[in-house]
């Protein structure tokens, strides 16, 4: 049996500390959605600006580029291994720049996903250009795919629609970087605002869905998963972010943090407008429950073929 790192006593937050290569094949668990937040492939010891001081842009060797082969490998890898555990409806999200986004969307293609949208994430408050020779930086895309070209996929349109003012959302979102209180916890050096992967997981999966992020980091997409009523599994290899995620994940099991979380979330037009969504959410049955036999969650942990 695997066991996991971190699991949350109402089981909807689970934590598997390895190698995503290596873990995602140990068991048998099938996702209704993945947000994957990959190496960028930008640590090149160039130089950025961050809260108005000069910083590196390194991140650690994990986000070091070996060439062109070696970035269409890594990515041909995990993401053969992650439709391995998606339902045949699942939708998958792939954050990039770059330096990444467009091997992303050669693989996606290669493996048999339909791309449903490009996300461009427009940053409210990027950090200026430092060598003043480019424009500067002030976006990041969002692969959104399916897995199987004819299988429909879950759309919440009706929400989306009310989140822009009753007009159609479009594949532009202007949504600010991480607040101070996001990092109450500590800070992952590539960490995602909460508003971004709420609008993500909403968008795309009905209440109760089971969500993966096979780079977790200081698992963003669990804490917004959770906060919309979610399930969730993330694997991490490194325990300081596992610890920093289990972290999180208590901190929100009170109540009135929660809630305060809930009502700071930018991206919605009231405070109350997300927390309002979430009672009248029509509940979803699983058709995993039934097929296993298994109570919810018993089953995540089987090793495959076992």
């Amino acid at each position: 049996m695997i066991e996991p790192f971190y699991k949350s006593s109402d089981k909807n937050f689970y934590l598997l500390k390895g190698d995503t290569m290596d873990v995602l094949p140990q068991f048998e668990h099938k996702f209704d959605m993945v947000f994957a937040d990959p190496p960028y492939f930008l640590s090149n010891n160039g130089l950025s600006i961050q809260s108005g001081k000069i910083v590196s842009v390194n991140k650690g060797d994990w986000d070091k580029s070996g060439g062109f082969e070696y970035i269409n490998e890594f990515n041909r890898r995990w993401i053969s291994l992650i439709r391995d555990k998606m339902k045949d409806d699942a939708t998958i999200w792939i954050s990039g720049s770059m330096h990444n986004i467009f091997s992303v969307g050669q693989i996606l293609n290669e493996l048999g996903f339909k791309i449903l949208n490009v996300i461009t994430w427009e940053k409210t408050n990027p950090p200026p250009n430092f060598s003043c020779r480019y424009f500067t930086y002030s976006t990041e895309q969002i692969i959104w795919a399916r897995k199987c070209e004819k299988v429909p996929h879950y759309y919440n349109y009706d929400l989306m629609k009310q989140l822009n003012g009753d007009k159609q959302m479009k594949d532009v979102w202007k949504l600010p970087a991480i607040a101070p209180w996001e990092k109450s916890c500590g800070k992952h050096p590539t960490q995602k605002p909460l508003a971004l992967l709420t609008r993500i997981i909403l968008a795309s999966t009905p209440q109760n869905a089971w969500v993966l992020d096979p780079f977790t980091g200081s698992s963003t997409t669990g804490i917004a998963a959770n906060l919309a009523n979610r399930r969730f599994l993330g694997i991490e290899k490194e325990e300081e972010f596992l610890i920093m995620s289990k972290n999180r994940k208590l901190e929100i099991e009170n109540p009135q943090v929660s809630g305060t979380y809930r009502s700071k979330l930018g991206g919605f037009e009231t405070k109350n407008q997300l927390e309002l969504f979430l009672v009248n959410e029509p509940a979803a049955e699983y058709e995993r429950e039934m097929q296993t036999g298994y109570p919810c969650g018993e089953t995540l942990f089987r090793i495959k073929n076992e």
